[in-house]
């Protein structure tokens, strides 16, 4: 019985090549880290935007991705990936609106923001609470399905049983992310990001070439219509409702989850924070939204759709790789199932590029999560006032110990995936006061818990009715919690008592808001309107949407053959990249 795929001897050397250079930052980088919480967490606020913005999209490409897009359209078609192409709407609104902001609180964590913005019990609670949540249970959950993608691709390419892949991955991680900081992340990021994508053309190529598949044009011809369309089919409402309108007109701003918040968050702030300007932060979040929507989406889209015709269904799958796991046989094991198609050295180069991407997701999750964990519980709670050599020790320390949790996590996801995707649910509906908590000084601490609180009893709920048998379609659940929450905050908002004045006023002078909901507040302060324009940000942010959907659409029609569409896309792309340029132009003096 096969047990993997064979390794020639320069797969070996490539993959052994790019695991040796890619500890190379970290061994550089190992002093510097040590220095201080600010170098460890976020690089002594000195990366450049092209460092930031490759970071960003690297720790967006997991072991998870490929296989997850693979799964929607083996299922559902290429148009099920509106489920995540709508949130390049949030991502286009952190750069034009809400990057500046943050690199101007001059904060060291996302979740230090809340003793800023807000004042008394309820703001140190909330720094607090999800330090603990987001910095541990959150992020262990995130990491341990990232393993288990991993896992399900080493036991298709090497036939490794968890228990090996879990070890070997958990030694790397630990021992990077422990010693390097956030500086040794992003340089290691960039030569990753270098190695996956090479891998990733190379899948899809060699996956062209397969007689079932007959190159791109017998793809195109033997793939259902309906499997390669962009948009869904609006005959069945239920089906466009659920994966394409509820996305672009509720999901994007109502659903909080790592990478695509509402107003920028976790590691996307962070690198936002670490940036060296305020101009570094605005293009390297820009660069990132233009690589990962617009470039990374279609040698997936196009390896998923030849996997429909190599492997038409799971038995296929199955009967291919009889020595994996039956339990771990899915839809998105297709996407590993195609590397089997290349040849000596392109092998090694693919499985290089996806142990990086599996790195560095990981990676990113440890010193974020312990960011969350060491700053804003360890060192505001229990131990303030010690060196910045014990913070960041016990930083070194609380790394190692998440990634343990999250690998042992990772073998209770079979069993425990309702709870996980509780876990998910928790969040959505509270979108929208991350979006409103910069720009009105009404929104204060009792709101963001009232979210909370509202949102994960709404989402109990209705994973008690899905136990008892109740099966309530997802898209109409999250339209019942968004709008059960905004009911909620809203109300507490104006019955819940307001931040203290001072607080207000001293935010006001650090990040300068702009718009109408902080009048009362800029007045009482004296100080001159903010250079920000609300309606300069927005055009950059309708620009940026078009410029990014342009190039995505563009190069589907292209690759379809339809060159009238793609000739209209390109236009649109032209107009809409200077209307960009022009913003950021705009956005130069403020920033510099």
């Amino acid at each position: 019985m096969n047990s993997g795929f064979h390794f020639a001897t320069a797969d070996w050397v490539i993959i052994s090549f790019s695991i040796v250079i890619s500890f190379l930052p970290a061994i550089f980088f190992w002093r510097r880290a040590g220095q201080s919480t600010a170098e460890f967490f976020t690089s002594g606020r000195a990366a450049p935007w092209w460092l930031i913005g490759i970071s960003m999209v690297a720790t967006t490409f997991s072991t998870d991705t490929p296989n997850l897009i693979t799964n929607m359209v083996r299922e559902q078609g290429v148009a099920e990936n509106w489920l995540w192409w709508s949130f390049l709407l949030t991502g286009m609104l952190t750069v034009f609106v809400y990057a500046r902001l943050w690199r101007r609180s001059g904060v060291l964590t996302d979740l230090e923001f809340y003793e800023i913005r807000y004042s008394g019990q309820a703001a140190r609670f909330l720094r607090g609470f999800r330090a603990i949540y987001l910095g541990f249970f959150f992020n262990c959950a995130i990491i341990a399905t990232v393993n288990l993608a991993a896992a399900k691709i080493a036991s298709v390419v090497l036939g490794w049983p968890m228990d090996r892949t879990l070890i070997i991955c958990g030694i790397m991680t630990i021992f990077f992310a422990s010693v390097s900081g956030l500086w040794g992340v992003l340089v290691t990021d960039s030569l990753q990001f270098t190695f996956t994508m090479s891998g990733t053309f190379a899948v899809t190529w060699f996956a062209l070439k397969q007689p079932a598949v007959g190159g791109l044009s017998g793809l195109l011809a033997k793939v259902p219509v309906k499997t390669l369309a962009l948009l869904p089919d609006f005959g069945d409402w239920s089906v466009a409702l659920a994966v394409f309108i509820i996305p672009l007109t509720v999901q994007w701003w109502s659903v909080w989850y790592p990478g695509a918040e509402p107003g920028g968050g976790s590691y996307i702030a962070q690198r936002m924070l670490a940036s060296k300007s305020e101009k570094d932060a605005v293009t390297g979040t820009l660069l990132f939204n233009v690589l990962h929507y617009a470039m990374r989406p279609w040698p997936w889209i196009l390896t998923a759709l030849a996997s429909t015709l190599v492997f038409p269904s799971l038995h296929d799958i199955s009967t291919a790789f009889p020595y994996v796991d039956q339990s771990l046989i899915g839809n998105d094991l297709a996407y590993p199932a195609m590397m089997r198609f290349l040849p000596a050295g392109f092998l090694g180069l693919v499985v290089a590029g996806t142990l990086a991407a599996y790195r560095s997701t990981v990676e990113t999750h440890l010193n974020w999560g312990t960011s969350y964990l060491v700053h804003d519980f360890y060192r505001r709670f229990m131990k303030p006032g010690k060196s910045e050599k014990h913070y960041v020790l016990v930083g070194r320390l609380t790394t190692a110990a998440l990634m343990v949790c999250a690998g042992l996590l990772t073998y209770a996801l079979g069993t425990a995936k309702d709870a996980f995707d509780l876990i998910l649910s928790v969040g959505a509906g509270t979108g929208l006061i991350y979006l409103l908590r910069w720009f009105w000084w009404r929104v204060s601490a009792w709101s963001e818990i009232a979210a909370m609180a509202s949102s994960f009893i709404v989402a109990v709920g209705f994973f008690i009715a899905h136990k008892r048998g109740v099966d309530v379609p997802s898209h109409i659940s999250l339209l019942a919690t968004v709008g059960i929450t905004t009911v909620v905050w809203v109300g507490a908002t104006f019955l819940a008592p307001a931040t203290d004045r001072a607080t207000l006023l001293k935010f006001y002078e650090l990040v300068r808001p702009s718009g109408a909901g902080w009048a009362e507040i800029r007045a009482a302060s004296g100080k001159q309107p903010a250079p920000d324009s609300l309606a300069q940000g927005m055009l950059g942010w309708l620009c940026g949407c078009c410029f990014v959907y342009s190039g995505l659409f563009g190069t589907g029609s292209f690759l379809y053959g339809r060159y009238p569409q793609f000739g209209a896309w390109l236009v649109v792309f032209v107009i809409s990249g200077v209307g960009v340029w022009r913003v950021l132009r705009g956005f130069w003096p403020a920033a510099e």
